[in-house]
């Protein structure tokens, strides 16, 4: 079927800017396990069509140019763009870029500040925490040039066509909440850097207007920013290394009995693990123009690389700035004001150079919370006929003012949002990980059984989804025992070291991991899909 007489063609039009350039029709060879070779067509889109007026001016913006129409429509086979060895650096420079920002280098501050953990501590849990945390993003990216998918449509491949609309409401929360966390933090970088001239809220404002703009020109302008956006941060990184460098304390001892620090180590480690889980539920999104026969192995390990190097980075820069608050005043006072102050104040001595620098670090916001805008647009898009038939940049219009209205109402409580919205992350990702990796392994590789990737949008075909959404609430079960915050400790969590820690995610991918075979034998024999 031509794509431009797809029953969802109003998302393809020949505007887009995905259709440009060299699309080739491609003589490909699908392995056996993720084949197009099935004797199926794709099922159509079927969203609710725009009429009139609405659709006309929907057709005149989306005839702008660079601007994305496609919403989750499968990409075909020979829709797909010829990469090379470059299309690897992009994924690896993509994923760098996203998260060599300032608000990943402020959860590193809460290793010594909130846990009271030592140098050693912090950098061993921000190593190691990240460095699993980030397998999930790469493992679920490889499923993109594949199947040409989206992540929350491959979603349905796992958990089914129903209980997969769960995890899109999980991820668009996620996404959203990432959003405001990266405004607040750009919002009182811009403010401290202006003083009374500018506000927070003002600031908050601006950044959010500009994550909403890139997101809504879609994957062309978001590969083309992130592919240059880390250069500006990394220089600006650098340069704060040279200046706070002097004053980090990394002889800084953890605080407290062996117990305590066991468990603050336990929730300070899920902490970290939770930074960049999140983005597993957008792993695939940005990469469904790659070519069937991108390598799985190079995309995992540039995926995974890109975006470990810089979270580490960004992190134990982060720990090592809390660990000289205690013994540089000017540090301490502005960290009383602001995150943003904070980092003004480590770049004391620079001058009008160090202001700079730092509005550099606040627009690093874009390149984070972009494409986790993005990704929350489409999940939009997959909760049913009716979000598929808004078109994604309206959806991205949407909550880019929800995240400006939200920055601006939460732009003094940054340091809450952080400790009591991320672990939350983790405790919903963990288990539907451990879903799709036991379903593509156990059941798919073992039993030689392939995806048919043409079965996107027929419920008929795709798995019903009791056995997934069964041991997915099992495994919530779990996290609940398990997680320790501030307004909720489990009974298992308290125990941890005598004073309480989180194991919520590994409790989670525990019950998960326990129940999903038996019941998915189960399901399979029963209802045979």
């Amino acid at each position: 079927m031509n794509p431009l007489h797809h029953p969802g063609a109003a998302q393809l039009p020949d505007a887009d800017i995905e259709r440009r350039g060299e699309l080739k029709n491609l003589s490909l060879n699908v392995n056996s396990l993720e084949s197009d070779a099935l004797d199926h067509h794709d099922i159509p889109s079927t969203p609710a069509p725009l009429m009139g007026r609405l659709a006309r001016w929907n057709a005149k913006v989306e005839g702008l140019g660079g601007l994305e129409a496609r919403g989750i429509t499968r990409v075909l086979p020979h829709e797909k763009h010829e990469k090379g060895m470059m299309g690897y650096l992009q994924m690896f420079s993509l994923w760098f870029s996203i998260n060599i920002v300032a608000p990943n280098m402020i959860t590193g501050l809460l290793g010594p500040l909130v846990f009271d953990l030592g140098w050693v501590d912090c950098v061993c849990c921000v190593i190691f925490g990240n460095a699993l945390s980030c397998c999930g993003t790469a493992y679920l990216a490889t499923f993109g040039p594949q199947s040409g998918n989206r992540t929350m449509i491959l979603s349905r491949y796992f958990m089914g066509y129903w209980p997969s609309k769960l995890i899109c409401c999980f991820n668009i929360v996620n996404q959203i909440g990432w959003g405001i966390i990266g405004s607040i933090v750009a919002g009182q970088t811009f403010s401290a850097v202006n003083g009374a001239g500018l506000s927070i809220a003002v600031g908050c404002v601006i950044s959010a207007l500009c994550i909403g703009v890139v997101a809504i020109f879609g994957i062309g302008v978001l590969h083309s920013f992130e592919r240059y956006a880390w250069c500006p941060q990394i220089f600006a990184f650098l340069v704060l290394v040279g200046s706070a460098g002097p004053h980090f304390n990394t002889s800084l001892a953890s605080v407290g009995p062996s117990t305590m620090i066991t468990a603050n180590r336990c929730s300070f480690f899920a902490l970290q693990y939770s930074i960049v889980i999140g983005f597993s539920a957008a792993g695939a999104d940005f990469y469904v123009y790659y070519p069937t026969t991108t390598s799985k192995r190079l995309t995992f390990l540039s995926t995974w690389s890109g975006m470990w190097l810089a979270i580490i980075f960004a992190n134990i820069l982060g720990v090592g700035i809390a660990t000289g608050i205690s013994t540089t005043p000017e540090w301490s006072d502005a960290y009383d004001i602001s995150s943003g102050a904070l980092l003004l104040a480590c770049y004391n001595g620079l001058g009008g150079f160090g202001s700079f620098c730092v509005i550099i670090l606040a627009l690093g916001s874009i390149a984070n919370n972009a494409p986790g805008t993005y990704s929350a647009a489409l999940s939009l898009q997959v909760l049913g006929r009716y979000g598929k038939a808004v078109p994604r940049w309206v959806w991205c219009f949407l909550i880019m003012i929800v995240e400006i209205v939200c920055s601006v109402a939460g732009r003094d409580h940054l340091f809450e949002i952080f400790q009591n919205m991320l672990p939350i992350m983790g405790y919903y990702v963990s288990p539907w990980l451990a879903i799709i990796v036991m379903e593509h392994l156990l059941f798919h590789v073992l039993r030689r059984v392939p995806f048919d990737w043409t079965a996107w949008e027929d419920r008929k075909r795709l798995p019903v989804g009791i056995a997934a959404l069964l041991s997915y609430l099992i495994g919530w079960a779990g996290a609940i025992i398990g997680m320790y915050q501030v307004w909720y400790q489990g009974p298992v969590a308290v125990r941890i070291g005598g004073h309480g820690g989180d194991i919520g995610a590994w409790l989670a991918v525990a019950f998960t991991s326990l129940t999903y075979p038996p019941l998915r034998l189960l399901e399979l024999k029963i209802i045979g899909r």
